[in-house]
C-alpha cells in the first residue's frame, strides 16, 4: 500500500493519502516516445534492489546501492550521484504522509510490546493452543484471522502478527511460513473486501477514469464490485493458502518448515528477524495477563480505525459511508487507532501494578523493534523516488503499448502492472498509473464488459507486487509481526505467489474464448490444485 507521493503528485497530480476523485478529471495520460534501452535503464535500480537483497541477503545495503545506482543514472557522475541521493533521503523523510507513517509504525511496535508485557499475547496463544493441535490447524486459524480482517492491510498484519505468533511457535511452525501466511492475506482481502479504506482508493481511480470518459451513467463503486471476480490473482493467493497447507510444501519454504520441525528452529542459523518483541522485552511471567489484555487493545484498535476512517473522509458531515472512506485520510485515522491502542496498553500496565518507568522502557522498546523497519522503509521510499524520475511506470508502458488489442488487453495490463508494482513496491502507485490509461483504452476498444475486465487485470497485476515486492510495506510487515528474517521471508514466498500469479495469467489469456470469470475462477481453482500437488509431491 505504500504510496510514491512525490512521484505521483508530480506525475499525475495525486495526493494521496486524501484520495482525490477530482484530480484525474483533467488527466490525460500521456505516454512518451521511449526506446528500449531507456526502458532498460529505467529498470536497473529496482531491479538491482531485488537481485541484490536476495544474493548478499542485506536489504538496506542493497537497497542503498540501487538508489546510488538510481542517482548516478540521473546525475550523470558518482560524485554528484552522492549529494542526489541524500537528497531524496531528506525529501522522502519530510514528506507529511510518510512521517505519519513512520510514527505510525512505531505507534504499532509500542502497541505490540504493552500486548506482550502485559501477559495478552502469551495468555491468547494458551487459550487457541486448547482449540488447535496441529501446526497445520495454527496455520489455517491464521488464515482464518487474515480474511476476516479486511479492512486494512497494516492492522491485518499487526493483529493477525500478534495473535498467531507465539501459537504457531508452540507447534514449531517456520517464521517464513507465517509470515506468507500473513502476506497472502492483508494486502488481497484490503482489496476485496466489502468496506476498506484500499476499496475507498480504488473506486476513487475509477471515478476519475469515468469522468475523462464522460460516463456520467456508470457507477464506479458498481464498477468496482463487477471487477471483483476478474481480479483473479487477489481470489487464487487467497485460495491458495488453504490449499498449499492441505497439500504440502514446495521449494525453499519445505526446506525450511523441515528444519523448523526437525530441530525447533523457527529462524534459520544466521538469518535476523527484522523485530523480535520476545527478545527486545525479555520473557512474562507465565500468569501474568489473561486474553482480555490482548482483546482489549485490539478492540480498541479496530474500533477507533473504523471510526477515524469514516470521521476523516467527512463522514461527520452527512457524507455516504463509501464516499467518505474514498475521501479518508489513511495515515491520520491509523495514527489515532494506533495511539489509542497504546494508551490503553499502558492504562492496562498500570492496572497490573508495573511502574511508571516499566511503562516508559515498554514503550521505547516497543519502538527500537520497529526502527530495522523504518529504516528499510525510508530506503523503499527513495526507491520509489527513483523510479518517479527516471518514469519507470512510462517506459514499461510504452514499451508494450504498441501489442495491445481487446483480446491481449487484459493479460497484458496484468503483466504491467505486475512489473510496475514489483518493482516500486507499491500497489496503489501502479494503480494510480494504469488506471486512467487502461480504463478508457478498454472502453475505447471493446465494451464495459472489457472495462470491468481491466480494472481487475490492474488491480490484481498491482497485488502482486505488493504482495512479494521485498521493497513493499506490506511485505516488510508481515516479516515484522511474524518475527521472520525478511529475505527468507521474500524467498520463500516469491515461488508460492507465482502459482497464482501463472493461473491468473493464464485466466486472462482464457478471456479469449471464455467470457464467464466465474468459469474461469472454477478452472484456475482446479488447476492451481494440480499444480501445488505436483510441486508437493516433488523431493526437495
Amino acid at each position: 500500500m505504500l504510496i510514491k507521493r512525490e512521484w505521483l503528485k508530480k506525475e499525475q497530480g495525486l495526493d494521496v493519502g486524501l484520495p482525490a476523485n477530482a484530480c484525474h478529471d483533467t488527466y490525460q495520460p500521456t505516454i512518451k516516445v521511449i526506446n528500449r534501452m531507456d526502458a532498460l535503464i529505467s529498470l536497473a535500480p529496482p531491479i538491482a534492489a531485488v537481485v541484490l537483497a536476495l544474493l548478499t541477503r542485506r536489504v538496506n545495503i542493497s537497497l542503498f546501492l540501487s538508489i546510488l545506482l538510481g542517482a548516478w543514472i540521473v546525475a550523470g557522475n558518482p560524485i554528484s550521484a552522492v549529494g542526489q541521493t541524500f537528497d531524496w533521503f531528506a525529501e522522502v523523510m519530510t514528506d507529511e504522509w510518510n512521517a505519519r507513517f513512520l510514527v505510525l509504525v512505531s505507534l504499532l511496535g509500542a502497541g505490540a510490546a504493552f500486548m506482550h508485557t502485559t501477559g495478552g499475547s502469551q495468555a491468547l496463544a494458551r487459550w487457541l493452543s486448547g482449540k488447535v493441535s496441529s501446526s497445520k490447524g495454527s496455520l489455517l486459524l491464521t488464515w482464518l484471522l487474515g480474511v476476516v480482517i479486511f479492512f486494512n492491510d497494516y492492522v491485518n498484519s499487526v493483529i493477525v502478527g500478534n495473535a498467531s505468533r507465539d501459537l504457531t511457535a508452540r507447534h514449531n511452525v517456520s517464521r517464513e511460513k507465517l509470515a506468507w501466511t500473513i502476506d497472502a492475506t492483508s494486502a488481497p482481502m484490503a482489496t476485496l473486501g466489502p468496506v476498506s479504506d484500499w476499496i475507498g482508493y480504488q473506486v476513487s481511480l475509477i471515478a476519475g477514469a469515468f469522468a475523462v470518459l464522460s460516463l456520467t451513467g456508470e457507477q464506479p463503486y458498481w464498477a468496482f464490485l463487477q471487477s471483483i471476480p476478474w481480479n483473479f490473482y487477489a481470489l487464487l493467493c487467497l485460495a491458495s493458502v488453504p490449499m498449499i497447507l492441505l497439500m504440502g510444501d514446495f521449494g525453499p519454504m519445505k526446506r525450511a518448515e523441515r528444519r523448523s520441525q526437525e530441530t525447533g528452529e523457527l529462524v534459520a542459523p544466521g538469518d535476523n528477524p527484522l523485530s523480535s518483541v520476545e527478545e527486545d522485552l525479555g520473557e512474562v511471567p507465565e500468569n501474568r495477563g489473561r486474553v482480555w489484555n490482548f482483546l482489549i487493545p485490539l478492540a480498541v484498535l479496530i474500533g477507533v480505525a473504523c471510526w477515524a476512517l469514516w470521521y476523516t473522509g467527512g463522514g461527520n458531515e452527512g457524507k455516504p459511508l463509501m464516499e467518505a472512506i474514498a475521501d479518508t485520510d489513511v495515515s491520520v485515522s491509523l495514527s489515532w487507532a494506533a495511539f489509542a491502542m497504546v494508551v490503553v496498553g499502558i492504562v492496562m500496565a498500570l492496572l497490573q501494578r508495573q511502574s511508571l518507568e516499566a511503562c516508559e522502557n515498554t514503550l521505547l522498546a516497543g519502538f527500537k523493534t520497529m526502527l530495522p523497519a523504518l529504516v528499510i522503509m525510508v530506503l523503499a521510499w527513495s526507491i520509489g523516488t527513483v523510479t518517479g524520475a527516471l518514469e519507470t511506470g512510462d517506459h514499461v508502458i510504452a514499451a508494450t503499448e504498441s501489442w495491445l488489442s481487446p483480446t491481449l488487453l487484459p493479460i497484458l495490463i496484468f503483466a504491467i502492472a505486475m512489473v510496475i508494482s514489483f518493482s516500486t513496491g507499491s500497489s496503489w502507485g501502479a494503480m494510480a498509473i494504469l488506471t486512467p490509461i487502461g480504463v478508457p483504452l478498454a472502453y475505447n476498444i471493446g465494451d464495459m464488459t472489457l472495462v470491468s475486465m481491466a480494472i481487475g487485470a490492474i488491480f490484481s497485476g498491482s497485488i502482486f507486487g505488493d504482495h512479494c515486492s521485498p521493497i513493499s510495506d506490506t511485505t516488510v510487515m508481515a516479516s515484522i509481526f511474524s518475527g521472520s528474517d525478511h529475505v527468507a521471508h521474500v524467498k520463500t514466498q516469491i515461488p508460492y505467489a507465482l502459482v497464482p500469479a501463472s493461473v491468473s495469467a493464464l485466466l486472462y489469456l482464457g478471456t479469449i474464448v471464455i467470457a464467464s470469470p466465474y468459469i474461469l475462477l472454477a478452472i484456475g481453482l482446479a488447476l492451481q490444485a494440480v499444480i501445488i500437488k505436483l510441486l508437493a509431491s516433488r523431493r526437495t
